[in-house]
């Protein structure tokens, strides 16, 4: 296993603690829960678009979608090109709209609506998601630098994920954003880096490696039959599309990057510069992945034994391939990712547990009662989230399909409920929790039912589809069911109201 060097030491250490000192830096601004969770209104839109960029690239990224390339093809790249094509169907419309609805949570939009079970349900399903991610990000995380230093994977995730916490707790939003934007810029240039040596170290240069990599079939997108019950193209564009709906609806963690910008101009263009940068830096990940196989193929260099995973051979090559310092850098971009990552959901579950939780229990509660409130939620959820992160440490399932499976998993439905509140106007509150109920009830059976090693055997009631489904069809039911609930419900009353 690969020692580090002290000048990738030095560097993965003056990084990390320049992204903590950058977060501590704002700590005595943090004065409001306006400034805490929104920056006040006040992020310049490329620092938006920076920021969302970030928020899109987490160590899932870094490490797993070259893992995918590597083991396999492109066909996970897929759902992420649904990131530009939603939000042009939905981003002109949405982000105005939520600027100028709610106040620093998504959820209250639902609340408006439909009342305030139906914020708490939205609250809670954006936060198992997240949870999910969060946990996994984490695990990536240790996963990869014990495989390139032999570190222990249980200290690298306390110790990232306390200095995380620490200056998210302290600095606010405003620690989010401007760590977002270092971590940006430094993602941009460890991708280059790697490049360069992967298309130049192996012999023929770059265009040998992408010889290799076409008469392998390394560049190519997997199989378009419309068979639901494997990961075809035709599953993966309905995954990502449904994914990154509700991720524009739905997930505080863009709504309060709407929200942060300065004005409605801005915090569009800040979005769509985000997803316009994010699309090339997955593709050049996995550009990345085949270029560390057709590496490996062209030098004929045996990976060590050690190496069971798809996900460990690119950081062995960092680790091994790269000079003192560049591999540090890159290392430190990992790290960066991972952290960024957790101070964004962080952030985002302070705001969601004080404005859709503690403010409705509490609602004479001070502004300054509840900016401490959000400080303990900070501390919990980081703590939570180191937690879960050492649980999913003995994994040995993909990582990439692993994050996909367990974010539709848990999706909730949120997409289809916002689509019932928007799209909507005849849908009342009775009709949408039994579409909350049906969307529940289905989400249980697919999950008990799902797959080989499944919970619950029912024979032929079993789910017969990929787990990617599952998010999907949820949206779908609670948007159908509920409608169809709110009609039925609107006639009987009218019906009653005939008879009186």
């Amino acid at each position: 296993m690969a020692n580090v060097r002290w000048l990738d030491f030095a560097v993965i250490c003056v990084y990390v603690l320049g992204l903590t000192g950058i977060g501590l830096r704002f700590s005595r601004r943090q004065t409001s829960t306006e400034r805490y969770f929104t920056a006040k209104r006040t992020v310049p839109f490329w620092a938006v678009g920076m920021s969302f960029l970030t928020a899109m690239i987490t160590s899932v990224t870094f490490i797993a979608f070259p893992g995918s390339s590597y083991a396999g093809n492109w066909s996970l790249l897929i759902p992420g090109f649904l990131l530009v094509v939603v939000l042009a169907l939905v981003g002109t419309v949405i982000i105005p709209f939520y600027r100028h609805t709610v106040g620093m949570s998504a959820f209250e939009y639902f609340g408006k609506r439909f009342g305030k079970p139906t914020r708490i349900y939205a609250s809670v399903a954006f936060t198992l998601a997240h949870f999910s991610k969060m946990g996994l990000v984490f695990y990536l995380l240790a996963l990869t630098i014990n495989s390139m230093t032999g570190w222990n994977m249980d200290q690298v995730i306390l110790i990232s994920g306390l200095l995380t916490m620490i200056y998210t707790l302290k600095g606010g939003f405003e620690a989010v954003v401007w760590t977002d934007v270092v971590q940006g810029l430094v993602i941009w240039t460890g991708i280059f880096i790697c490049l360069g040596y992967l298309f130049f170290l192996p012999p023929g240069g770059p265009a040998a490696v992408f010889r290799a990599a076409a008469e392998n079939h390394k560049i190519a997108f997997g199989s378009t039959a419309f068979d639901l019950s494997q990961p075809t193209v035709w599953v993966l564009v309905i995954y990502g599309f449904f994914w990154y709906l509700q991720r524009y609806t739905t997930d505080q963690t863009l709504v309060q990057r709407y929200l942060s910008a300065k004005s409605d101009r801005d915090a569009v263009r800040g979005v769509a510069m985000g997803a316009l940068l994010a699309v090339p830096v997955w593709t050049l990940f996995m550009l990345i992945g085949t270029c560390t196989w057709t590496f490996y193929k062209l030098t004929g260099e045996k990976l060590p034994a050690y190496i069971t995973k798809g996900d460990q051979v690119f950081p062995h090559f960092l680790s091994t391939h790269l000079p003192p310092g560049v591999s540090g850098l890159v290392m430190a971009a990992l790290m960066g990712s991972a952290m960024c990552a957790l101070s964004s959901d962080l952030n985002a579950f302070s705001s969601v547990g004080v404005e859709d939780i503690y403010r409705l229990v509490r609602p004479e509660s001070t502004d300054l009662r509840r900016l401490r409130v959000a400080k303990y939620i900070v501390t919990v959820c980081g703590l939570l989230c180191i937690a879960t992160a050492l649980v999913l440490s003995h994994t040995q399932t993909g990582a990439l399909s692993l994050w996909f499976s367990a974010s539709a998993i848990v999706s909730g439905g949120l997409a289809g409920l916002f689509l019932l509140a928007f799209l909507g106007p005849g849908a009342n509150r009775q009709g949408v929790y039994v579409g909350i109920a049906a969307c529940i009830a289905f989400t249980g059976w697919a999950t008990l039912t799902l797959g080989e090693k499944r919970i619950l055997d029912l024979g032929h009631f079993n789910f017969p589809w990929h787990d990617y489904m599952i998010g999907a069809i949820g949206n779908v039911v609670l948007f159908v069911v509920g409608y169809a609930a709110s009609r039925i419900f609107t006639a009987m009353s009218a019906v009653r109201a005939a008879k009186l």
